[in-house]
C-alpha cells in the first residue's frame, strides 16, 4: 500500500493523530520498533533517563523526540501537553501520536508520541557536571520550584516530579524549567492541599533518588548532599506558594501593604488577576482590619510586557534584563516622556538587532539571542571596569564573541549533531546517542560562566522571599 508515495511492506498503514500533521514523517520506518531504528536517522542530543524507549529524530530542519509508549498513555499525555500549552505553561510542545503500528510480520507495536525538541534546552546531566558552580545548583532548584508552583496554580497534579522529566533553559542569570513527561499528570479545576502535598512527597522521593545517582556518579560534589537539596526544594516551594496564595491581614492604617504585595508578586514574575479584599468591623478605637487574598494569574509578567513592546519571545528573567536595558536606553537618550512603545521600537532597531547581526552565523547555536544579549551586558560591565571607561555595546560585542561565545558548547541542535555512520561504533549504545562515547576521555567544554566555587549556595535572590519582602517594603 502506498500513501503519498510511501509504501509499507506489510500493507498496514499507521494512523497519524495530530492537529498540525507533517507529511515529512511518512517515510520513517514506523513498522520497526523504535529501539531498532538505524542510527543514521537519529540525532545526538542529550536527554534524561526514561522508562520508555526515547529517540531524537530529524525531520527537515525540525527535531522531534519520539517516545514509544502504550496507547492510552500516549493519547493521555498528548492531550495533557496540548492543555498545558493552552495555559501557557512551560512544557514541551506535542506534535502527534503515531498509532495502529504493526511490524513487518503484522504484530502490533506500541504507538509513538512525538514532541518537538525544545531548542537551547539541557537535561540535568548536562548541567550537573564536575566543577559546576554551586550557585548554579541553587538556581536550578529555584527553576524547579517555580515550575512545580506554576503547574499547581493551574490545577495540574504532576504525579512524577523528577529531574529526568525536566528540561532547563538559560534565563539571563537564572534558569527556566520545562515539563517533559506528563503521562502521569492530571488536570483539575484546582488542586486541594492534599493533592499538592502528595505531589511534593513524590518529588521528595524521586529527587532524592536522582541526587543520590548524581552523587554516586561523581557529579554531585561536596558540600552539596541529597538531603539538603531535597529539603531546600520543598522549603522554597512552600515559601513561594505562601507568597503567591497566602491570606494576609493587617490594620487599616497599613493599606500600602496591598501595593507591596502586588509589587512582590510582579518581582517574582507573576501577574495578579484580582485581590479579594475584605475589611473588618470598625472597633471602638476607630481602627479596622484588612484581609487580602491575591488571585494570581500565572508567571510571565515581564515576558508579556516585552512581547507587547518588541515582539521578542524570551524567558521571564531574560525579559526582565532586556526591559532594564530598554529603560536605561530611554533615560540616556532623553526620551523619558516619549511613548513607551515608540522608544521600544527604537531600542529594538538601534540596539538589540544591530548587536545580534554582529554575532557570526556559525556561533548562533551557542545561545539564544536574548541570552546572548544578557551575557553581553555582563561582559560589557566587566570590560568597562577593567578598562576604567564606559565601553560602547557595539565595541563590547566583538570581545564577547571572541573571548566568551566562541568557546561555549553548542546548546541548539545543528546539522553537526547528526551522528556520522563511522562514529556509531564508538557509542556506548549506538541507538541512544545521549549515553556518549566509549572511553573518549574528553573533558566537557569549558564554560567561563560556570567556574567552580565550593560554598554551599544560599538563596539566589530570585526566590529569597524574605529579601523580596524587605525590598518591597522600602519607600517608592
Amino acid at each position: 500500500m502506498t500513501v503519498s508515495g510511501v509504501s509499507w511492506e506489510n500493507g498496514l498503514v499507521p494512523r497519524f493523530i495530530s492537529v498540525t500533521p507533517d507529511s515529512r514523517l511518512l517515510p520513517f520506518p514506523w513498522n520497526t520498533p523504535l529501539a531498532d531504528w538505524p542510527v543514521e536517522l537519529l540525532v545526538a542530543l542529550p536527554r534524561g533517563l526514561s522508562r520508555h524507549v526515547v529517540r531524537f529524530i530529524q525531520v527537515g530542519e525540525s527535531v522531534y523526540a519520539a517516545k514509544e509508549v502504550v496507547e492510552h498513555l500516549a493519547r493521555h499525555e498528548y492531550q495533557l501537553l496540548r492543555d498545558l500549552h493552552r495555559h501557557g505553561t512551560p512544557a514541551v510542545e506535542p506534535v502527534g501520536v503515531i498509532a495502529e503500528r504493526r511490524d513487518k510480520a503484522g504484530q502490533p507495536l506500541d504507538p509513538i508520541l512525538l514532541t518537538r525538541h525544545l531548542e537551547f534546552s539541557l537535561p540535568y546531566r548536562s548541567l550537573f557536571t564536575p566543577g559546576v558552580r554551586q550557585e548554579t545548583v541553587s538556581r536550578l532548584l529555584d527553576a524547579m520550584v517555580v515550575l512545580i508552583a506554576r503547574l499547581h496554580l493551574i490545577g495540574f497534579k504532576w504525579g512524577d516530579v523528577s529531574l529526568s522529566n525536566i528540561l532547563f533553559r538559560r534565563d539571563a542569570g537564572e534558569f527556566a524549567a520545562y515539563l517533559v513527561d506528563a503521562e502521569t499528570g492530571e488536570l483539575h479545576p484546582h488542586l486541594s492541599d492534599g493533592q499538592r502535598e502528595q505531589d511534593l512527597e513524590i518529588a521528595r522521593t524521586n529527587l532524592f533518588g536522582d541526587f543520590l545517582d548524581l552523587k554516586a556518579g561523581g557529579l554531585l560534589q561536596e558540600p552539596l548532599n541529597p538531603y539538603w537539596l531535597v529539603d531546600t526544594i520543598i522549603t522554597r516551594y512552600r515559601e513561594l506558594w505562601q507568597e503567591l496564595t497566602g491570606v494576609e491581614e493587617f490594620k487599616g492604617s497599613e493599606a500600602e501593604r496591598i501595593e507591596r504585595r502586588v509589587r512582590r508578586l510582579n518581582a517574582l514574575g507573576f501577574d495578579v488577576a484580582e485581590m479579594d479584599i475584605k475589611t473588618g468591623d470598625t472597633s471602638e478605637t476607630g481602627n479596622f482590619t484588612i484581609r487580602i487574598e491575591p488571585k494570581v494569574v500565572d508567571a510571565g509578567h515581564h515576558q508579556r510586557r516585552l512581547m507587547r513592546l518588541t515582539g521578542l519571545d524570551t524567558e521571564e528573567n531574560q525579559a526582565r534584563r532586556l526591559l532594564n536595558d530598554l529603560d536605561t536606553y530611554r533615560f540616556r537618550t532623553g526620551q523619558a516622556h516619549t511613548d513607551e512603545s515608540v522608544v521600544a521600537h527604537k531600542w529594538l532597531t538601534e540596539v538589540f538587532e544591530p548587536v545580534m547581526k554582529q554575532v557570526p552565523e556559525s556561533l548562533r547555536a551557542k545561545r539564544e539571542p536574548a541570552q546572548v544579549f544578557h551575557e553581553l551586558l555582563d561582559y560589557r560591565w566587566y570590560m568597562s571596569e577593567r578598562e576604567h571607561r564606559d565601553v560602547p555595546l557595539t565595541e563590547a560585542v566583538q570581545g564577547y564573541v571572541h573571548e566568551v561565545l566562541s568557546g561555549l558548547p553548542d546548546e541548539a541542535m545543528s546539522p553537526d549533531a547528526v551522528i556520522p555512520p563511522v562514529e556509531a561504533n564508538r557509542l556506548v549504545n549506538p541507538y541512544d546517542p545521549s549515553q556518549g562515547y566509549v572511553d573518549d576521555g574528553e573533558e566537557p567544554p569549558h564554560d567561563p560562566w560556570e567556574d567552580g566555587i565550593t560554598e554551599v549556595p544560599g538563596p539566589t535572590g530570585y526566590l529569597d522571599i524574605a529579601a523580596l519582602r524587605a525590598r518591597a517594603g522600602q519607600p517608592g
